[in-house]
This record gives structure tokens, C-alpha cells and sequence, in this order.
């Protein structure tokens, strides 16, 4: 259990006010007048109460003047009560021995008000519309951006600041918890940690927030917020509590010097008549039997025992208080009974005082001036002087001439005799030859005490017999200072019965040898130790009458205790005086003594010098007397109930030092104490304050087991007050802390102040405990908790629905699309609710995870009915709601907890037939897209295929995409929508891949079968379809989940047969072209009347004109056609595997036909023109296809080798012959071939 003053100043400030607010006169100044004036025996008892003022003023002038005179009065009783508790604060801060002012305290964060708040927002606005010089970059802008639009504007803050619970440290929290996020995110940059980014946005935060205000500016405010946190001085309290209770300057002055405030035996010996009083009062109430209400009768006799210990306590706390600061002397440990109510030491032996208790230590300085009347004495003669005190050492001053004798030296010496002896000689150099010691002078022995003049004096020297100057004089300064444990001294003349036997004049000394422990020491010139002392432990001392048949003394007191009476004098009233006083404050004494009224009556006539000769204390106490402050100053503290004196409040730590020692000094109650705060603290709350829970957990947890007889503070007895003013609380206090659970995003906006929502359900948890002992089963507390959620989820979700409809705007007719977009920023505002209370709520709330759960999932159900009503008035045909799916799915199914929750399986069972009949109606769409699309279909080259077939596949990839986007969470349905999206992706494109293969046989067998057959543009856009097709069937197609490949392979089975199909219908096309090359030059066959006449022609025509070689155009035609196929094909087409493929089966297709046709012709001598036209298009085929990248292996083939060699014997054959083949041979050659290009 912590020390009860140290609740208070550890707190970080949730409040909502200043110290200095909270603490001013116009808030009651923590004084309540109407309850004062009703409690028992308050600040005046004796005073009768005022009357109750009328209901209903009367018109009459006498009412009025009743009513101002009643007013007069009250405002007169609250004066003085003011002043009566400033007096008993006045001297807990003059002379505190209980309490300490804390040196560990927790600093408190500066406020934000709403003028800072909105300063700030201009600040940060400035920033992110450029209008300040702070470079940033785009990731930083953005965070400012989210910061200033989810923060700084959210009426949470607003209302947060309007009731004084942030500081501008939370506001720096907040954005560091918000960049962190956003930090880790970004990519890892070389040579830049993530740590030096975070530290880098913290500093241009901290550089947008102070704006243009300089930083000492903001430092010096920072300090002066803090005074109130200070160690403050005994002069900054007495003007704090003056402003609080509205004390004038004057009144405080003239308390005050009555009071002695200054004077710290005062203050000591008025503690001690209060603890006697105290003591006194336990009695008084154990005989009369007026104890207050308790619980149990058997408290009775425990609170008188209590109300001693407690004293007792005190006790040994002010004994413990150091009497000296820096003195020699050693404080005797006292021992003490547990009851004893005054130390009474001279009954027994252990405690009794010996002589050498009180021995003293002195330092003294003695200054030596000048020595006056040496004439006898040469002016050059060298003189000098010493000094000692009895017993110690001799110091020497500087030499002088005789002309001029003066020093100003200073010896400091120390004693423990309170009567030294300081002797000061005089001395002059020696002239003669054969001596051995200088020449005294004179010399001067002076008795100083404490009470000796401190000024310089001239004192007559005794001279020697060899100084013939008879007025010897020398000019001295002695000071003896007094130790702080001598509280008086001077002559006295006295006389006892057990001590000081003989009436005489002795030297007194008042020693102090701790709190509780005086002696009255007579001491002898020379003498440490005194030759007799008094234990004034029980003795009460008063003025006396002079006492016949005693000569010496003129002004009497006296020492009185049972069996014992000590007759003192003085030579002078005001020395008496200053005795008693002395006294007065070492005896404890509840009396206090009073100057006889015929010494008063003197004094008075005396005039102002008859005045002077009292002391200084007396005209003060007249004064204040004079100006009606003595019933304040002598007003005994035992007889206020202090209980009533004082309200509960927000302290800084100087007040909670205040209220700690005036609590302990006045036996105010622990558990009042706090009853009183947590009163204060509850109204601050029911009225929408921001309070830190830790304040009320502690006061509460003190008050509940003290309550329930744990005794914190050590008390056993419990009022029976007590406990109903803490069930009253009790219930109070659970009601406030339920409502701030319901409102947790209210009351600790973004999880600020920090901890403070954990520690509001800690302290639930505490109060909804029976006793101090036994805990609260889990399931009650959970039980409340979970109603409380509950009430929240209505709370926030009405909240949020408020705020949508304001940014919306509603009042108009609403349309379906404008419901749907409604509810799709409620969702948003759903699912940003849910992310705050996650990241800012949900460590608090770490005991009851499933109840945040259940908190949310009630939240998403009244959501849900606005949801469900949205979604009845759209459209069957409107398909715009599936933002709202994704958006709300995208989020759940990210969270542990809510995936596949209650509103989650509902949000599927609202979207699964949507997305189903969605599916079937783009499969009907995109089917009849293709047979439309097919049938109207141009073949230009669009992008990688033909219009059609990008329409589709843009359309199929679009909703697969669409539903990969909705990320279903139900696994068995997923799989079902992939598999039903896969197997359509699979037909459409079969479907595709078919009517394209129908295309290009179409295409195909409408075209040229010569050589003037041209590869067309569409024929390959047909092809780059087949070709788009297999890479789009490999996404569309292709299942995720291992064996289940069927759709891909079967459509990617399909698009190779349908490829090779048009393969080889293509190479059919170019065998054809081949073959009615072929059957042209078929004409010229050895044998035929065809051949005959032709050649027969050809000869007979050459010998009159220039013949153009018959056959050539036909190889020139066929190459030209082959070439431009070739490229066509390498341009267009988009794979070059099929390309390779058809080249390939091109080549040896037309080859096998050369060398089939060649064949039938193996009997027959090929004519000259057939040879030519052969080995020019075998040549131009086998360099072209070459080129073309076809493989040697397939070249080089069988068929070519014989189609080759036939050429090559038909060639020589040919030229023996005809005589020559006219350039064309089937030997490669360079020439040849440039002739040929």
C-alpha cells in the first residue's frame, strides 16, 4: 500500500483544469461553506447559526435590510473561517515535521486547449498546402495528410481537449504510432535505416507543430506550467494559500509576526500544546463517553487508543525533527510508554539528564581596535597585543608603532564554557641586550556571554608596574554566538526545593536536548558543565508576585509541578518576560501565561518608551489583538472538527504537502480524506470531465479497506458515516466507470490518455469486489463488461450513422444508387471504427478478447440491417453493390477473430446467388459475344489476335479477375467458383480456337492456287489468335490445386491439333501451287507432240530474233511467291515454333513432289527448259529456306540428295547435248547467285 500523500502528485494530469483553477477562491476556495456551518462543532463553536434566509423575498424596505444584514453576516462567518484555517495552514508550513515535499515527481504534460487545437490545425493545414518552407517528401506528405484528416478533425479530439485530457505529448504519440506503421512498410533503402526516417518525420512534425514560434519561447512556458510541480519555498506556499482563501497582504503580515512564525521554538512548543491537547480531548471523550458513530460497539475503546497512538506518533516524529544544524552536541534518544501522553523523564533513572547531556559549544570572535592613552612609550617603539580564551590557544596581532596602536584584528575561538574567560594583554618589544621576553604592558580579563553587546568597547587595561600610564585603555569587539540548542540565557536569581537551595544569582541557560527534552542549567565562570539543571518535563511556568523574605531580584516567575515549586527573578520586566516565554514554549504546557495586568497598565501609560521595554513579540501579539486577529491566534485546534475544514480538489504537489501535514497534524482522518477526494473527482466527472483513473483507484482501494477493516492508515475503528458515504461513492463511482467503458472511444479517444482505459477496467474490476480480500468471479466481472460493449456498439454505430448522414446530406428523396453509396462510406466508417478500436483499444481490453469480438460482431449486425435494406431496393440487373462485398470481405477476412464470423457467413449468403448469377449471365454474354463476334469478324491484327478474340479474352481474364478480387472465405465455395470460371474459360476458347480453324480453311480454300497465291495478313492474324489462345488458356484455364489440370491440357490439346490442321492445310495450299508449276512444265516430257513442236518452234524462231528463255518466268514466279510467303509468315506471325514447324513440313512437302516427279520421269531425258526451271527453284528453295533457319538434318534430306544428283547428271547430259545450259548449273556459285538477285 503506498504512503497516502503520494497518490496525488503522481499523476500525469488528466484533469481538466490547472492547478491554479482548481485551486482559486472563485471554486469554493477548497472551502465549503454550507457544510462547515453544518458540522459538528465547526470553525467557532460557541456561535449560535445564522438564520435561514426567507423564500420568497419581501417587498418591504425592513426585508431588504434583513436580507443585507443576513448576507453581512455570512459573508462575515465565511471571512473568519477563512482566516482561522489560514492560520492553522500558516503554521503546517512554518514548522512541518510529517510530511515531505516530494523530489520524484512525474512531470505533468502541458495542456491543449481549444485555442492551441485549432492552432494547430492552421499549422498542419499550412504544411500540407505548401505554405511553409519545410521540405518533405511524398510519403511524409501523405502521412500529415492522413494524421490531419483522421486526427486533428475528428470531433473526438475536439471534445477530448474541451474537457482539459490532452496534452501535447499525446498528440506527438499519436502521430509516432501512425508513421511507425507506414515506416515498416516502405521498401529497405540502401545506406538509410527505417529508425533515421522515423526519427527524421518526428522532427518535422515537432517543426510543423511549434510553426513560427521560437523554441525558448516554448521552453519558458514549459517552465512557468511547471511552478506548481516546484519544491516550493515557505513564502511561495503562504502566498498560494492566500490567493486560495483570498487573505490580504496585511492580515497575512499581521498573523504572521502574532503567530511567531519565524521563531521555530515557537512553533515546536505550539506543537506540543496541540498533541497535549489532543491527548487531553481522548480523555475527555473516554470519561464522558461521546464517541462517535461507529459500526461495532467495541470500536469504542479502540478509537481512544487510536487518537494515542496517533499523537504518539507525532510525538516521535517531532523528537526525531533535529534540534541543532551543525552542533557539537549529540541528541539523546528518549524513550517513551505507548500511552504516555507528556514525556516525564524525571521518573525514571534511564531517562533522567546528566551534566554531561548538556554540555555546549560557543564560538567566539574577538576583534582588538586600538589601544588608547600610551604616552609614556617612544613613537617608534614596536607594540603588539594577544589574546586567549581560558583553556584554548593564544593568538598574537600584527605589530604597531607606538605612535599609532591599532590592529582591527580578529581571533576566532572556540569553548564550552558558557561564562569564558578572554584575557587580552598589551605588550612593547624589549631593547635590551640580554632579554629574554617583551615587556607587558597591561592587560584585560572580560566575562562575554551570548547576550553581550556585539559592538566594540573601550575597557580600562590593569597596568603593570613598569608602565607608568595609569589610564590604560583598549578598544575591543567581543561576539559569542549562541548555539541553536540554547534557547535562552541570562542571570536569574532562584530558588528550589531540590535544586539552587540558596536564593541567589546564578547564570541560566535554557538547553534544548531534543523535541520533547529542556533542562534549566546554572553554569560558573570557567565551568563546561553546569553546576546544577532542572528537567523541565512537567513543569508549568507562570508570572508570580514578589515573594517576601526574598532580597534580590525585582520582577518573579516561577516553575511549578506536584511536590515541586522553583522560584525565579529578574532584574527587569523585560527580561522576566522573554524567560516565560522561553519557558512557556520548553514545558509544553497547555497554559499560557499572561504578563500582569498591572505590568500592561505601566506599559500602556509609559508611553512609547515605557513600550520599548517589552518585547517585540508581546507588540506584535497587541497589534494583532487590535486588529480582532487573536481569537484566530489563540484559538485551540483540538476544538475544530478539521474534517470539515477542507475540500478535496486537484493538488499540486506543494498543496498535497500542505494537506499531508495538516491532515496528520490535525488527526484528520485517512479515510475522510479520501471520501472527500473521491466525492470531488466523481462531481468533476459527472460534469464531463476527464479524470485519471489511477486517482480514483488509489483513494477508492484505501477507502474500501479501511472500510472493510484492512486498516491501511492503522486505524481499526470504521464510522458508521464512513461506510455509508463510501457505498454511496461506491455505486456512484461503478456507474461512472460503466459509462466511460460505453463510451471508450469517447473518453479515451485513439487509446489516449495512455493506459488510462486499462486502468478504468482494473479499477472496475476493484469496485465491483464484496470486501478488500475476496476477488470478483471472472464471470460477473465479464457480465458487465460484455453489457457494457453492448451498449457501446449501439453508441458508436448510432455515432458514426449521425456522421455519415450529416457528410451526406440527408433530407433529400433518396435513390437506390445513393443508398448503395451511403452504405458503402458506412462501411467505411465500419471498418475504420473496428481498425481504431484494434489498435488503440485492443490492449486494454487483452483479459476479455472474446468480448471485444462479440462487442464487434453486435456492432457489424446493426450495420448489417442498414446493409440488408440497401441492398433490397437495387436492382436485380445492378451489380454496382460488389464494391461493398469486396470492401467489407477484404477487411474481415484479414481479421482472426471476425473471419467467418456471424456477419461474415451472412455477408456470403447475401452475394453467394449474386455472384452466381453474375457468372451465368457474362457466360451468356461472352457466348454470344463469340458467335457475333465470329461471324462478323474482319481478321484485322488487333493487339495479339483478331477483335473478337481480345474481346474475349479481355473479358474472360476481367471476370476472373472480378472474382479473384472477392477473395471468397468459404473454401468449398471458392473452389467451386474457380472451378466453374476455369471450365467456361475452357469452352469459350475451344469454342474460339474451332471457329478460327473454320476461318482459315474457309480463307484458304477460296484463295489462288498459282504463284500468284499471297499470304494475307488475316491468314496470320488467324494464326496469332491460335497462338493468343494457348498463352491465354495457360492463365484462364490452368487450375491451382495440383492434379486438377484437365480444362488446361484439354483446350491446350485442341490448340495444337487445331495449329497443325492449319499447318497443314497451308502446306497443302504451297504443295499445290508446286504441283501446277510442275504440270506446266510437265508439256515438255521427252516424247510428247507438245515437246516436239515446241522445240521444233523455239529453233526456228531463234535464228531471226532473240527468244526469252522459255521456263524462267515460271521459276521466277514460283520463287517470288515462296519468298514472300516466307516473309509474310516470319512478320506476322507471333510464335516462331509454328513458324519453324511450317517451314519445316513446307520444305520437305515440296521437296518430296520434286523428287516424286523426277521420279516418274527416271526413263526420260528432262528437257533443256525443265532442267533449267528445276534446278533454278531447287537452288533458290534450298538457299531460302536456309536462311530461314531451317536445319541442315531437314535440308539435307534424302529426297534432296536424289533430286539433286538427277539435276546434277541431267545437267551434264544437257550440256554434251545442247552444248551448254547457259549459265544456270547446279554448282554453287557467287556470281550466279548476284545474277540470280
Amino acid at each position: 500500500m503506498l504512503d497516502p500523500s503520494s497518490s496525488e502528485e503522481e499523476s500525469d494530469g488528466i484533469v481538466e483544469e490547472e492547478s491554479k483553477e482548481a485551486m482559486a477562491p472563485q471554486a469554493g476556495s477548497r472551502i465549503s461553506p454550507s457544510r462547515t456551518s453544518e458540522s459538528s462543532g465547526g470553525l467557532a463553536p460557541s456561535s449560535s447559526r445564522s438564520s435561514a434566509r426567507p423564500t420568497s423575498p419581501s417587498p418591504s424596505a425592513a426585508s431588504e435590510e434583513k436580507e443585507d444584514l443576513e448576507k453581512l453576516q455570512r459573508d462575515e462567518e465565511e471571512r473568519k473561517k477563512k482566516l482561522q484555517l489560514y492560520v492553522f495552514v500558516m503554521r503546517c508550513v512554518a514548522y512541518p515535521f510529517n510530511a515531505k515535499q516530494p523530489t520524484d515527481m512525474a512531470r505533468r504534460q502541458q495542456k491543449i486547449t481549444k485555442q492551441q487545437l485549432q492552432q494547430t490545425k492552421d499549422r498542419f493545414q499550412a504544411f500540407l498546402n505548401g505554405d511553409t518552407q519545410i521540405v518533405a517528401d511524398e510519403a511524409f506528405i501523405n502521412a500529415v495528410q492522413s494524421y490531419n484528416e483522421v486526427f486533428l478533425k475528428s470531433d473526438r479530439v475536439a471534445k477530448m481537449v474541451q474537457s482539459g485530457g490532452f496534452s501535447a505529448n499525446d498528440f506527438r504519440e499519436v502521430f509516432k504510432r501512425h508513421i511507425e506503421k507506414r515506416v515498416r512498410s516502405l521498401p529497405e533503402i540502401d545506406g538509410l535505416s527505417k529508425e533515421t526516417v522515423l526519427s527524421s518525420w518526428m522532427a518535422k512534425f515537432d517543426t510543423i507543430y511549434r510553426g513560427d514560434e521560437d523554441p525558448r519561447k516554448a521552453q519558458q512556458r514549459m517552465t512557468a506550467s511547471a511552478a506548481s510541480e516546484l519544491i516550493l519555498s515557505k513564502d511561495q506556499l503562504y502566498e498560494m494559500f492566500q490567493n486560495i482563501l483570498g487573505i490580504k497582504k496585511f492580515e497575512h503580515q499581521l498573523l504572521y509576526q502574532a503567530c511567531q512564525l519565524d521563531n521555530l521554538d515557537e512553533q515546536a512548543a505550539q506543537i506540543r500544546r496541540e498533541l497535549d491537547g489532543r491527548l487531553q480531548m481522548a480523555d475527555q471523550i473516554a470519561r464522558g463517553g461521546k464517541f462517535p458513530k461507529f459500526v461495532s460497539k467495541e470500536m469504542e475503546a479502540m478509537y481512544i487508543e487510536e487518537l494515542k497512538s496517533s499523537v504518539n506518533q507525532l510525538m516521535a516524529n517531532l523528537e526525531s525533527m533535529p534540534v541543532s544544524k551543525g552542533g557539537e552536541f549529540k541528541l539523546q534518544k528518549l524513550k517513551r510508554g505507548h500511552n504516555t501522553s507528556i514525556i516525564d523523564m524525571g521518573q525514571e533513572d534511564e531517562n533522567t539528564l546528566s551534566k554531561s547531556d548538556v554540555v555546549l559549544s560557543f564560538t567566539l570572535e574577538v576583534v582588538i581596535m586600538e589601544v588608547q592613552g600610551l604616552k609614556s612609550l617612544a613613537p617608534n617603539r614596536i607594540v603588539y597585543c594577544t589574546m586567549e580564551v581560558e583553556g584554548g590557544e593564544k593568538l598574537q596581532t600584527d605589530q604597531a608603532e607606538a605612535s599609532k596602536p591599532t590592529w582591527g584584528t580578529q581571533g576566532d575561538f572556540t569553548t564550552t564554557h558558557p561564562l569564558p574567560a578572554v584575557k587580552v594583554k598589551l605588550f612593547t618589544e624589549s631593547t635590551g641586550v640580554l632579554a629574554l621576553e617583551d615587556k607587558e604592558l597591561g592587560r584585560v580579563v572580560l566575562h562575554p556571554t551570548p547576550n553581550s553587546p556585539k559592538q566594540s568597547e573601550l575597557h580600562k587595561m590593569t597596568v603593570t608596574k613598569a608602565c607608568p600610564d595609569q589610564d590604560l585603555k583598549i578598544k575591543l569587539a567581543i561576539r559569542m554566538d549562541k548555539p541553536q540548542n540554547m534557547k535562552h540565557c541570562g542571570y536569574l536569581w532562584a530558588f528550589g526545593k531540590n535544586v539552587w537551595k540558596r536564593w541567589k544569582k546564578r547564570f541560566f541557560v535554557l538547553v534544548q536536548v531534543s523535541q520533547y527534552t529542556f533542562a534549566m542549567c546554572s553554569y560558573r565562570e570557567k565551568k563546561s558543565e553546569p553546576q546544577e539543571l532542572l528537567q523541565l518535563d512537567g513543569y508549568t511556568v507562570d508570572y508570580s508576585d514578589p515573594q517576601p523574605g526574598l532580597d534580590g531580584g525585582r520582577a518573579f516567575f516561577n516553575a511549578v509541578k506536584e511536590g515541586d515549586t522553583v522560584m525565579f527573578a529578574s532584574d527587569d520586566e523585560q527580561d522576566r518576560i522573554l524567560w516565560v516565554q522561553a519557558m512557556y514554549r520548553a514545558t509544553g504546557q497547555s497554559h499560557k501565561p499572561v504578563p500582569p495586568t498591572q505590568v500592561q497598565k505601566l506599559n500602556s501609560k509609559g508611553g512609547a518608551s515605557a513600550q520599548m521595554d517589552a518585547p517585540i513579540s508581546q507588540f506584535y501579539a497587541d497589534r494583532a489583538q487590535k486588529h480582532g486577529m487573536d481569537e484566530f491566534i489563540s484559538a485551540n485546534p483540538c476544538s475544530f472538527d478539521h474534517a470539515s475544514l477542507f475540500e478535496m480538489g486537484w493538488f499540486s504537489p506543494g498543496q498535497v504537502f500542505v494537506l499531508d501535514e495538516y491532515c496528520a497534524r490535525n488527526g484528520v482522518r485517512g479515510c475522510h480524506r479520501h471520501l472527500c477526494y473521491l466525492r470531488d473527482l466523481l462531481e468533476r466527472a459527472e460534469s464531463g470531465a476527464i479524470i485519471d483513473p489511477t486517482l480514483l483507484h488509489y483513494s477508492f482501494a484505501f477507502c474500501a479497506s479501511h472500510v472493510h477493516g484492512n486498516r491501511p492508515d492503522g486505524l481499526s475503528t470504521v464510522k458508521v458515516d464512513e461506510k455509508e458515504r463510501f457505498e454511496d461513492i461506491k455505486e456512484r463511482l461503478r456507474v461512472i466507470l460503466e459509462n466511460h467503458i460505453v463510451n471508450f472511444r469517447y473518453c479515451f479517444p485513439f487509446g489516449r490518455p495512455e493506459g488510462a482505459l486499462k486502468a478504468t477496467l482494473s479499477l472496475l474490476e476493484r469496485v465491483l469486489m464484496k470486501d478488500i480480500v475476496t476477488p470478483v468471479p471472472p464471470e460477473e466481472v465479464k457480465g458487465v463488461i460484455r453489457k457494457c460493449l453492448e451498449q457501446a456498439a449501439q453508441l458508436n454505430y448510432q455515432r458514426i450513422k449521425e456522421y455519415a448522414k450529416i457528410e451526406e446530406n440527408v433530407g433529400r428523396l433518396v435513390t437506390p444508387a445513393k443508398k448503395l453509396e451511403e452504405t458503402i462510406r458506412l462501411a467505411e466508417l465500419v471498418i475504420e471504427v473496428l481498425q481504431q478500436n484494434q489498435e488503440h483499444h485492443a490492449e486494454a481490453f487483452a483479459w476479455w478478447t472474446d468480448l471485444m469480438v462479440e462487442h464487434a460482431e453486435n456492432f457489424l449486425a446493426l450495420y448489417a440491417i442498414d446493409m440488408d435494406a440497401a441492398l433490397e431496393i437495387q436492382s436485380p440487373e445492378s451489380w454496382d453493390s460488389f464494391p461493398l462485398f469486396q470492401l467489407l470481405n477484404d477487411f474481415l477476412r484479414m481479421d482472426y477473430h471476425l473471419c467467418n464470423g456471424k456477419f461474415h457467413k451472412h455477408l456470403q449468403d447475401l452475394y453467394a446467388p449474386l455472384v452466381v448469377r453474375y457468372v451465368d449471365l457474362m457466360e451468356s454474354s461472352i457466348a454470344q459475344s463469340i458467335h457475333k463476334g465470329f461471324d462478323r469478324e474482319s481478321w484485322e491484327p488487333v493487339n495479339n489476335g483478331s477483335g473478337t478474340s481480345e474481346d474475349l479474352f479481355w473479358k474472360l481474364d476481367a471476370l476472373q479477375t472480378f472474382i479473384r478480387d472477392l477473395h471468397w472465405p468459404e473454401e468449398e465455395f471458392a473452389k467451386h467458383l474457380e472451378s466453374r470460371i476455369k471450365l467456361m474459360s475452357s469452352n469459350m476458347i475451344e469454342n474460339c480456337v474451332k471457329r478460327t480453324r473454320m476461318a482459315f480453311e474457309s480463307k484458304l480454300a477460296k484463295s489462288s492456287k498459282t504463284t500468284d497465291f499471297r499470304i494475307s495478313p488475316t491468314l496470320c492474324t488467324m494464326f496469332n489468335v491460335m497462338v493468343d489462345a494457348k498463352d491465354q488458356s495457360a492463365k484462364l484455364c490452368a487450375m491451382e490445386m495440383g492434379q486438377e489440370k484437365q480444362f488446361h491440357s484439354q483446350i491446350d490439346e485442341l490448340i495444337e491439333e487445331s495449329v497443325r490442321d492449319m499447318i497443314q492445310l497451308l502446306v497443302a495450299k504451297f504443295v499445290a501451287i508446286l504441283e501446277g508449276v510442275l504440270a506446266k512444265i510437265s508439256r515438255y516430257d521427252e516424247g510428247t507432240l507438245f515437246s516436239s513442236f515446241l522445240s521444233f518452234t523455239v529453233k526456228a524462231a531463234s535464228k531471226y530474233v532473240d527468244v526469252p528463255k522459255p521456263g524462267m518466268d515460271v521459276a521466277d514466279g514460283y520463287v517470288t511467291f515462296v519468298r514472300h510467303s516466307q516473309d509474310m509468315l516470319r512478320d506476322k506471325v507471333n510464335e516462331e515454333v509454328y513458324i519453324e514447324r511450317l517451314f519445316d513440313q513446307w520444305y520437305t512437302a515440296t521437296m518430296n513432289l520434286l523428287g516424286t516427279w523426277l521420279t516418274e520421269r527416271m526413263d526420260q531425258q528432262l528437257h533443256v527448259y525443265q532442267l533449267k526451271i528445276l534446278i533454278r527453284i531447287t537452288k533458290k528453295k534450298y538457299r531460302d529456306f536456309r536462311l530461314q533457319g531451317v536445319l541442315d538434318s531437314t535440308l539435307n534430306s534424302k529426297m534432296y540428295d536424289t533430286v539433286r544428283n538427277r539435276l546434277t547428271v541431267e545437267e551434264a547430259t544437257a550440256s554434251v547435248r545442247e552444248g551448254g545450259m547457259q549459265g544456270i548449273s547446279m554448282k554453287d556459285s557467287d556470281e550466279e547467285d548476284e545474277e540470280d538477285d
